[in-house]
């Protein structure tokens, strides 16, 4: 086993003070509490960081207002928006390795995974991001009214509130800021409590780039003093979570108080489906790395697998080898494929699910355990879990563990499949794997989710939309739809005749 040790730039980054950022500067909190940064890997704490609190997020927005209203931010033309987005990105791959171990260290997930997906995928948006500026446009529309012209505008939607989850830290903050950045508003980040570090760096090299003050602010802390006051507060107009479905719905309804934009990606259940004339092999290894990938800590991540009858047990030989031959161990380790639970509290949930599983009658036929050999005891690490001969109606099948637990539901036909795999109140995503491309098709139309994978499972773009239907959330993020978000339509008629 491999442990490397933290590299010097780290160490002295989680060394340093970790303050808020406001109007350009690093405060600390007015409650002046702090919460620990927990490493999950061996339980122990890398560093602290603010507590914020209502006030705080008062003096965020009172910044953030500033800067959109007055100064250089508004002032600055589409083409010096776009440089400055492409220099962000340029500036988080010159510093990709710092940025991979800290997320690692944080987060746990494997460094070959934070390097290679998450960081390269923060720069890659940014990059995408940063042609949209020049292509923001209004257009004239035919009116039937004699003697007027109507033309629209797109504007920047305002001061916006971005709430990140913990399992993509860097990855999903840049697919907030991104595009925020490039329609022209201000924002209040607030990274998740447990992994705020990789956010607090990069609202360093922000500042190195170039962002004018007040611009980007970021407020650590709590979902429950931090969180509510941004979904609350009477002069943020916009709110983007991406998190529970629970806290999804509390922040619906304190958006309310002043009727703000709601952009929302939850929860998922999402269907992986494996017809009998699929390429086996292929399908059954996608179905694992569907489930699998992240620690299963992802709203994508395919863990209700449905397998047609005929190659049931083919298919599960083969998600039972795979699961048992994936390396747990350090996300520091580039040898480790499977890397700690992001908290205890994370697993304690994961590992109530496996005892769920049992209880309903599901066939557990690998892992589950918590691994504590190998210096793992301090760690949040679990056994990859494979359940067989699940019912589509059970606990395990239903509710979103976000954890490495997969459940296999076997089905006999199109028709019985479709209604299991929309039986669910999510909708996010959904897999399929079938060599007969009428078949690929007909199931893609009828199933109820935002994404549908063919013979492939979770790719994402900048270019392509992402999210989903049901309680899944609303609104996509990525690509134009993105910019959707971010910019409010105002119609204007000028009387010609």
């Amino acid at each position: 086993m491999i442990k490397t040790e933290v590299s010097p730039t780290v160490s002295t980054f989680l060394q340093q003070e970790k303050r808020l950022l406001i109007g350009g500067e690093w405060v600390p909190s007015l409650s002046g509490k702090k919460i620990p940064a927990i490493n999950p890997a061996d339980g122990k704490v890398l560093t602290y960081f603010e507590a914020g609190n209502e006030e705080d997020v008062n003096r965020a927005v009172e910044a953030a207002r500033k800067a959109f209203e007055t100064g250089e931010w508004p002032a600055m033309t589409p083409l010096e928006r776009e440089k400055l987005l492409w220099k962000i990105a340029e500036i988080i791959e010159q510093h990709a390795d710092e940025l991979a171990e800290l997320e690692t260290l944080d987060n746990g997930k494997p460094i070959s995974n934070a390097l290679n997906i998450d960081v390269a995928g923060a720069s890659n948006v940014f990059r995408y991001y940063a042609g949209w500026p020049t292509k923001l446009r209004g257009e004239t529309n035919p009116v039937s009214r004699s003697g007027y012209l109507n033309y629209t505008m797109r504007e920047p939607v305002g001061v916006v509130g971005q709430i990140i989850p913990w399992n993509y830290p860097l990855m999903m903050a840049s697919w907030k800021l991104a595009p925020a950045l490039a329609a022209g508003t201000t924002i209040i980040l607030k990274p998740a409590e447990q992994t705020s570090l990789s956010a607090l760096r990069l609202g360093e090299l922000l500042i190195e780039a170039g962002v004018p003050a007040g611009v980007i602010n970021i407020i650590t802390g709590t979902g429950a003093e931090a969180g509510t006051a941004i979904s609350s507060h009477p002069g943020i107009d916009k709110v983007a979570f991406t998190g529970s479905t629970t806290v999804g719905q509390q922040i619906m309804t304190a958006g309310s108080s002043n009727i703000k934009k709601i952009s929302l990606e939850l929860g998922g259940k999402s269907p992986n489906i494996i017809f009998a004339d699929a390429d086996i092999g292929a399908a059954a290894i996608g179905a694992a790395e569907g489930i699998f990938y992240n620690m299963g800590q992802d709203c994508t991540a395919g863990s209700r697998v449905f397998v047609q009858r005929e190659v049931y047990e083919e298919v599960v030989e083969k998600i039972v080898s795979y699961a048992k031959e994936l390396k747990i161990g350090y996300g520091t380790d580039p040898s480790t494929q499977i890397g700690p639970i992001v908290s205890a509290r994370q697993l304690d949930r994961v590992m109530e699910y496996v005892q769920i599983g049992v209880e309903e009658g599901a066939r557990l036929l690998t892992g589950g355990n918590r691994v504590t050999k190998d210096s793992f005891d301090n760690g949040y690490f679990i056994e990859p879990a494979v359940f067989a001969d699940v019912k589509n109606t059970m606990r395990i099948a239903q509710e979103e563990i976000f954890g490495p637990v997969v459940t296999i539901i076997p089905f006999e036909n199109e028709n019985t499949l479709i209604n299991q795999a929309n039986d669910s109140i999510y909708g996010l995503g959904a897999g399929i794997w079938t060599r007969d491309v009428s078949k690929a098709h007909s199931v893609a139309k009828q199933l109820k989710a935002g994404m549908v994978w063919i013979n492939s499972y979770g790719t994402v773009d900048p270019a392509a939309p992402f999210g989903g239907y049901k309680m899944s959330g609303n609104g996509r993020e990525m690509g134009e739809y993105a910019m959707e978000l971010y910019t409010e339509i105002k119609s204007v008629w000028v009387k010609i005749g």
